[in-house]
């Protein structure tokens, strides 16, 4: 799920509120006034296009969560076990390079023809993947589906921008965060079943005809969003080019990098030296200006929003390990504890969406929620199981907290017509962020092998755990500067 941080919801569009600061009783009438006045979710003139885009991340979700559950399956009637990482790989390299195409698309159009594109190429994604003769031929169907769902999530960031009055755009984004609770939570089973009664080829094309619904829904409201008013359409200038390939030197450089982190060994170093150039190149160029260097404002929030997602991520793959090797679990047991971390997520991200506290504020205290979630896992692997479950609640509060703010406040940053490229930073920024936390820490507990795999995870978690430190550091450096604001 990929966002900025900024001001509460009744600041003025660029903005930064303090995170102590606190709005004299008049103005916390005038904020309650601005949000009446704003409409709900569900009014007549935003009904259809809420609808719309929580059906988009509701069958993108979907997809994402049940693929894991029959890709066994796939695989052995393929015959292609060889390229079974592959089929997951595939979708994320070409996502990013999709990420960084939809960015500049809709700031120069508007983000009509990125987002009908996207969800037609990753309809031809599912229908490659559904009919595929051979294993190469669904990985392909997979990049292709990559390729789609990074041309469709930028531009629902920017129909929030265009769409939504400001008091409204938490609420959205908490909209679009509660869209991945139901397929977390059914998605493998659903997807398990399809397979077993169905087969496993209907996991994907049975999804085919469910794009129409939300298609329908959105096209109304997109005819009308075209780029900013009174600005002419960025030329494609060297600048363009170079963000083309940056992103081809991204995508090829994290790809390498993951490599050489499933297969470690000392060959493999200078691929490692080589993908991490790579990979620092893109960076460099796709994400704003100091961005590395955690510079106050919109570079921190792409930061922290890549540094906790990696933080999150990279602790939620390994629990179902932990629980079912160390503890006895089953994988349904193992289910339950990650089912509560997603309520709690889910619950969170309701919550801040309705509160009128400054967005920066839910960003700091969602990352330390992140934080102590992330130490109470590695912690609880050493007790008996069922003590991870309320720690890792924590951890899904954390990001419901965080999460949706990040957003609000990447648009409350952002020029009109920057928003596309900013939101594919941040998506950007959260892909990597996972990935490559998920990458690290799982050559940690490789490298430890299977009869000390305790201590592994108790290394990879204190690796995590640094990271998620890191992303409480960005979240204090959220709001600009006097003088950068």
């Amino acid at each position: 799920m990929t966002t900025t941080f900024g001001s509460d919801d009744a600041t003025a569009p660029g903005g930064a509120a303090a995170i102590d600061g606190e709005a004299s009783a008049a103005e916390g009438k005038a904020a309650g006034a601005g949000a009446a006045s704003a409409g709900r979710l569900l009014d007549r003139g935003h009904r259809a296009v809420t609808a719309g885009i929580v059906l988009v991340v509701t069958l993108l979700a979907f997809e994402a969560m049940a693929v894991g559950t029959v890709m066994p399956v796939t695989a052995r009637d393929l015959d292609g076990l060889e390229l079974y990482a592959w089929a997951f790989s595939a979708t994320f390299i070409a996502s990013v390079f999709a990420l960084v195409l939809a960015g500049g698309w809709c700031d120069r159009s508007g983000p009509a023809h990125p987002l009908l594109t996207g969800l037609a190429v990753f309809v031809a994604g599912l229908a490659a993947a559904g009919f595929a003769p051979s294993m190469w031929v669904f990985v392909l169907g997979r990049a292709v589906q990559g390729l789609g769902s990074g041309l469709a999530m930028v531009p629902l960031y920017v129909v929030v921008a265009r769409v939504y009055p400001e008091p409204l755009r938490p609420r959205a984004f908490a909209a679009l965060s509660a869209a991945w609770v139901l397929p977390s939570l059914l998605g493998p089973a659903v997807g398990g079943t399809v397979a077993e009664h169905a087969g496993w080829r209907w996991v994907f094309l049975g999804l085919i005809p469910l794009v129409v619904p939300p298609t329908v829904m959105l096209v109304p409201a997109l005819r009308g969003l075209r780029r900013p008013s009174g600005s002419a359409p960025p030329p494609r200038t060297a600048r363009h080019a170079s963000r083309v390939l940056a992103a081809v030197t991204t995508a090829a450089g994290a790809a390498a990098l993951l490599y050489a982190l499933d297969h470690p060994r000392w060959s493999l170093l200078p691929v490692a030296a080589a993908a991490a150039a790579g990979l620092g190149f893109g960076l460099l160029r796709l994400m704003p200006a100091g961005t590395l260097r955690m510079r106050r404002g919109l570079p921190s929030v792409v930061l922290a929003r890549g540094l906790l997602a990696g933080a999150f991520f990279g602790t939620d793959v390994f629990i179902p390990l932990a629980l079912t090797s160390l503890h006895g679990f089953s994988p349904t047991q193992a289910g339950v504890v990650l089912m509560g971390a997603s309520l709690g997520w889910s619950a969170a991200s309701q919550y801040q969406g309705r509160s009128r506290r400054p967005r920066a504020f839910f960003a700091v205290l969602g990352a330390g929620f992140v934080t102590a979630g992330v130490v109470a896992v590695t912690i609880t692997a050493q007790l008996p199981g069922w003590w991870t479950a309320p720690a890792w609640i924590l951890g899904g509060v954390g990001m419901g907290l965080a999460i949706g703010s990040f957003s609000v406040l990447l648009l409350e940053l952002s020029p009109e017509d920057e928003q596309g490229v900013n939101s594919s930073a941040l998506q950007i920024a959260d892909t990597l962020g996972s990935s490559l936390v998920v990458g690290a820490a799982g050559a940690v507990v490789t490298g430890f092998g299977a009869d000390r795999l305790r201590v592994g995870l108790a290394v990879a978690g204190a690796m995590v755990a640094v990271v998620a430190v890191l992303g409480v550091l960005a979240c204090l450096r959220l709001t600009p500067s006097e003088g950068n604001g």
